[in-house]
């Protein structure tokens, strides 16, 4: 790969892993549209690599109280909210994490196509439409039940089909289950973590079958430049996402669908 493939797909990455509008779908149609090689697994499992750094600093506060207080759960201490919300994340990402080992393989070879791309981008950019319009927005993620975490585990299943994004599909149920707009965009943020973690290292395992090989340097420069991008996309989303709402990104998608359906007639 040239140098301006790796510095556009590294920031394409970064800004909409964490953006509900499906960073999937964007690693697919970018090297389709400049005509570029398909950039291999090994890059994308670095890009991902970059983007985890990215969540796991910036909420490296919460996750240490999350991990000290759900330790001491685990002793015999007395649960609060951070141990709690730890258990939240880890149930709310098993689903994801057993559809994804079972059926990853068969849905990236039959679902890649543009036109599932640009129908999941339109029908789940209006889901997220209707859920942020309808939506009560009185709780934050400390306040979430059993049933919320399962419902939204079960459902961020959907996003291994290209265009749904996983951040927008976890969204979109906490706007239903009446999250404000802000927690359910933390809570997605947190379930990230685990996510692309297991999705790393499942990849990182297929990875070694494949025969195209990048240098090191590529790598590294894919790494730091997602890191920096998902950083500033996650700082920015939270201090603005109460006010700018979730039309623009639903504005993005449709818009995104149509140019697809476009490219196809």
């Amino acid at each position: 790969m040239d140098s301006l493939q790796i510095i556009i797909l590294s920031i394409v990455q970064g800004l909409t892993e964490f953006l509900p509008i499906s960073s999937s779908a964007h690693l697919v149609l970018l090297p389709q549209v400049f005509g570029w090689a398909d950039q291999g697994l090994v890059f994308d499992v670095a890009l991902h690599f970059g983007s985890l750094i990215a969540v796991l600093y910036y909420f490296r506060a919460e996750v240490r109280r999350m991990l000290k207080s759900w330790s001491r759960s685990l002793a015999g201490g007395d649960p609060d909210q951070d141990s709690l919300l730890a258990w939240w994340v880890i149930i709310g990402t098993l689903p994801a994490i057993f559809v994804g080992f079972l059926l990853q393989g068969p849905i990236e070879e039959k679902l890649r196509e543009p036109w599932v791309l640009a129908t999941a981008s339109i029908v789940f950019g209006l889901l997220l439409w209707f859920a942020d319009a309808n939506a009560r927005r009185n709780r934050d993620e400390y306040q979430l039940r059993l049933t919320d975490v399962l419902i939204i585990g079960c459902c961020q299943a959907l996003a291994l089909i290209p265009g749904t994004s996983r951040s927008g599909i976890t969204i979109t149920l906490g706007l239903f289950l009446g999250l404000t707009r802000k927690a359910a965009a933390r809570f997605s943020f947190l379930l990230a973590m685990p996510v692309i973690f297991a999705s790393g290292v499942l990849q990182s395992v297929r990875m070694f079958t494949e025969v195209s090989l990048i240098s090191w340097s590529d790598l590294l420069l894919g790494v730091v430049l997602s890191a920096i991008s998902a950083g500033l996309c996650i700082h920015y989303f939270l201090r603005l996402v109460e006010r700018l709402g979730m039309l623009p990104f639903v504005v993005y998608r449709v818009l995104l669908g149509l140019a697809i359906f476009a490219l196809l007639s």
